[in-house]
């Protein structure tokens, strides 16, 4: 177990003010590296894991103060003694911590996956060794990797460290993908950004939840530092993918016109959320002012006592409207379904100095900092939203650890507009928490729905006018500038894309409105096509897409290595290993709150089948993606 941090050079009065704020659980295991003292973590202060509990995972505050003085001294001896390398601890004791930091012992099963993720065994535990397949069998293959959002950079990295040639294509003038094209007011992360981030590529992260701008930077840097512009077409789009004589014939569209790549495989990084969807509303379009989507932002429109009209209240409006509302006359919000909001009351926060400090030079300390963020955020909701059978189904919960979530959210939106009924009525949803995608906040949303120019209205909008909208009931409201937040055509997959596989048949044509795929990654009959963040691979409550992506490229890389290694055309997925994976997911999503049959959200298809969720473990998923079985594939 590795560790990188910089010397500790403060005097003792400056690391006991950073130690004022020190995540205790965090700073106990990285004491037992310090110290070797295994009591720490074997005496009376063990932290419990409570949904929106306490913090400090209820230790006492007598033992906190004993923890921060027993790592001043520690500390202090630590510097003194030059910062020596610190011995690594035996894995029977790197259990012992894991099980102390989650708050219980937790079954084996979890063993290796959770290793993994503290990096015990590797430095970089997602990365596939290609060092025995000789360099011009890797060099000669060539793949086609579509986007250069953060899916993109991974794979390119991963390609890059292979020896495998490749190409990145993207539409976008720059890499980031969401984070180059969301640039609409108030746009951040809803994930905790120290789990936001590639685990081979930590980051002194500015906030809890950083904004637009700072995870551009970081991604944007991240291509640098790695090497990979050079492999980088920006500003060119895929218009097809034929598989033709065993290879992939990609058409794009660049600034110099239309050409041809040939390559050996194809990796679509292009997310599941990439292209606005507008409300089928009559009058849509005759709107004479400025009217745009937030994925679309026209910064060009200045906002400063305008009338706007706000149609959504999904996650880009949720994070807009509190920024828009501080400078417009007026917002007029039009919600369809209020959202579930999960009270994070750091979201805005900046990271203060001394966690900086304690983040960047204590041992250990970040590393345990973020594994304990990554449970909490990881496994810690799913078993509340998942559907107990002999629980009276209202509509309103699906199990009674799901209607205890629902008195807690509840509660948060009391504390913040219990005062105006009418306001409250509108803020509580009627179907089951994470029936929808759950949001994240401080209590910014509902104090800008409490603001004398804010109005929140729930009665449907019958038509746009060119000077506003007219509701249902008859009432006008006037607009200078309509924004949608009204998402985006999640269920078209790969749009606008066309591919054609091995018969001819395009993907989209196949699927219908039903995208599949065998563990979200490859679909029968197109063969060397892989996809990140594809089909049932997102996630509701549990975990970072940047997990998800790390274990579909590793899967991607192991199944290309099994093509070149072993001097083999094509991979092709068995229909029937695809079709009962399938099967499995179906079951797994009608357990849980998002698959409740009274619940329609993007998740869903028109049909009424959940297309993009996963619907089990992160250890699952991790453990069906260490590598991939020859046995799955037909080879060529």
């Amino acid at each position: 177990m590795q560790d990188s941090h910089k010397l500790i050079e403060a005097d003792d009065t400056a690391i006991e003010a950073a130690l004022a704020e020190a995540h205790v659980p965090s700073l106990i295991n990285a004491l037992v590296h310090l110290t070797g003292d295994v009591s720490l973590i074997r005496g009376s202060a063990r932290p419990v894991s409570e949904l929106f509990g306490d913090p400090q995972g209820g230790i006492s505050e007598g033992d906190q103060t004993a923890i921060r003085a027993r790592a001043l001294e520690a500390l202090a001896a630590y510097r003194d003694a030059g910062c020596p390398a610190l011995p690594a601890p035996p894995m029977a004791l790197v259990k012992e911590m894991v099980d102390f930091i989650v708050g219980r012992e937790l079954d084996a099963s979890y063993g290796d996956f959770l290793m993994s993720e503290l990096k015990v065994f590797d430095e970089d535990p997602y990365r596939v060794p290609f060092d025995d397949v000789p360099e011009d069998l890797r060099r000669d293959f060539q793949v086609v990797v579509v986007g250069a959002g953060m899916s993109g950079i991974l794979t390119a990295i991963k390609l890059k460290q292979a020896g495998i040639s490749y190409t990145v294509v993207d539409k976008n003038a720059n890499v980031g993908g969401t984070w180059f094209e969301n640039r609409y007011p108030g746009c951040r992360v809803d994930s905790p950004n120290h789990t936001y981030s590639y685990s081979f590529a930590p980051n002194d992260w500015p906030q809890h939840f950083s904004r637009q701008n700072v995870l551009l930077g970081y991604f944007d840097r991240i291509a640098t530092d790695f090497g990979i512009r050079d492999n980088i077409r920006l500003s060119t789009e895929v218009i097809e993918a034929r598989y033709q004589d065993r290879k992939w014939h990609v058409k794009v569209h660049g600034e110099n016109g239309e050409d041809t790549i040939v390559a050996n495989a194809i990796v679509t990084a292009v997310g599941q959320l990439n292209r606005p969807k507008l409300p089928d509303i009559e009058g849509l379009g005759s709107f004479q002012g400025p009217a745009f989507h937030t994925a679309q932002w026209e910064s060009e429109h200045d906002l400063e006592g305008k009338r706007i009209v706000v149609i959504g209240t999904g996650a880009s409006a949720f994070q807009t409207v509190p920024e828009i509302a501080q400078v417009a006359e007026r917002v007029t919000v039009f919600q369809r379904t209020p959202p579930w909001v999960a009270p994070r009351p750091e979201y805005h926060d900046a990271i203060s100095d001394g966690k900086h400090w304690l983040l960047n030079h204590v041992p250990f300390y970040a590393k345990w900092f973020r594994f304990w963020m990554f449970w909490t955020t990881g496994e810690g909701l799913l078993s509340m939203v998942k559907r107990d059978p002999a629980w009276n189904e209202t509509g309103r919960s699906i199990s009674e650890a799901n209607d205890q979530l629902r008195a807690m959210l509840t509660a948060n939106v009391e504390r913040m507009v219990g005062d105006d009924p009418d306001l409250f009525a509108k803020c509580v949803p009627a179907y089951p928490p994470a029936g929808k995608r759950m949001l994240v906040d401080n209590g910014h949303w509902f104090r800008a729905l409490k603001r004398d120019n804010v109005e929140l209205v729930t009665d449907p909008i019958a038509r746009i006018l060119p000077d506003g909208v007219l509701t249902e009931s008859g009432r006008r409201v006037d607009a200078d500038i309509l924004v949608y937040g009204t998402g985006f055509h999640a269920s078209r997959i790969l749009f606008p894309m066309k591919i054609y596989g091995k018969d001819g048949v395009e993907l989209r044509e196949r699927w219908g409105a039903d995208p599949r795929a065998y563990l979200g990654v490859v679909m029968p009959g197109y063969p060397n096509l892989f996809c990140c963040y594809g089909p049932n691979t997102n996630i509701v409550v549990n975990g970072s897409i940047i997990f998800f992506s790390e274990c579909e490229v590793r899967y991607i890389m192991g199944c290309l290595k099994l093509l070149i290694a072993n001097g083999r055309a094509e991979m092709n997925c068995r229909q029937d290993v695809h079709d009962a994976y399938n099967e499995k997911i179906d079951a797994g999503n009608l357990d849980m709150a998002w698959g409740s049959r009274n619940v329609s959200s993007w998740y869903k298809n028109e049909n009424g089948r959940v297309t993009q969720n996963w619907p089990f473990t992160l250890l699952e998923f991790w453990q069906q993606t260490r590598a991939p079985e020859p046995g799955d594939y037909e080879f060529a």
